[in-house]
């Protein structure tokens, strides 16, 4: 009853919540809630001449260029979006939390080499190199999930170095050793634990940080083919160089 209260007191959390579970809700179940397969093509989605229909009873958020329905398109963008946000920030997240705990645990020029190329991670610019990652691999939801990962650790690690470097420097850890607790011990019992609601907090702000990413590299042409939700929603670009 008390977490009922704490909710209905708060209704900006509230309707954020419930944002976010009929975002996931949809995504689960796209193959029921949609009314048209997302990438076939409807003559009648197209007005006479040519060009794509406004919402209306059928189409209801419209049509795009090629006569598909933006419905059922935005819900399956949804899908792969949400997926790719949850696998690419959850191998950062794992990656991380690795590397940091390893440096911060074990210090010396172990950690210090650890560090250090985490450092040279976090000076080159994230969007560039996910970028050359991107296109050198054929574009796929595991790949580019994979490249976001591979750009994405390094604040992780960073959060997770700096945590178990403060842990490791405490009273309770000096006498586990002293006691003749073994690594395997230390890390599961006291610093892992310690290290959990850092972690978390990081690794729910990051799928958004992971959506965005995901949708830049859609839209530069290297990222998962449509429907991707942002590319969806951003609607179609026309591109013109000027001279």
């Amino acid at each position: 009853m008390n977490r009922v209260g704490y909710f209905l007191r708060r209704p900006a959390l509230l309707l954020s919540l419930l944002f976010i579970l009929l975002v996931v809700m949809s995504a689960l179940f796209a193959p029921w809630l949609t009314p048209f397969d997302p990438d076939e093509q409807f003559v009648e989605g197209l007005s006479l001449e040519g060009a794509p229909l406004s919402p209306n009873s059928t189409y209801w958020l419209g049509t795009d260029l090629l006569g598909r329905d933006l419905f059922s398109r935005l819900i399956y963008g949804a899908r792969t979006s949400l997926l790719i946000g949850v696998v690419a920030n959850g191998t950062a997240v794992l990656i991380g939390v690795l590397v940091g705990l390893s440096a911060g645990y074990l210090q010396g020029r172990i950690g210090g080499l650890l560090m250090r190329f985490t450092d040279l991670m976090m000076a080159f610019p994230a969007l560039l190199l996910a970028i050359a990652l991107a296109a050198i691999f054929q574009p796929s939801v595991w790949i580019v999930s994979l490249v976001i990962a591979m750009v994405n650790w390094v604040q992780i690690a960073r959060v997770t170095y700096a945590e178990t470097s403060a842990l490791s420097a405490r009273d309770f850890i000096a006498v586990e050793r002293t006691l003749g607790a073994g690594t395997l011990r230390i890390l599961g019992v006291h610093l892992i634990p310690h290290l959990a609601p850092t972690v978390l907090v990081w690794a729910t702000l990051g799928i958004s940080t992971t959506v965005l990413l995901e949708a830049t590299l859609s839209f530069l042409g290297v990222g998962v083919q449509p429907p991707a939700l942002l590319q969806i929603v951003g609607g179609d670009k026309l591109i013109i160089p000027f001279c």
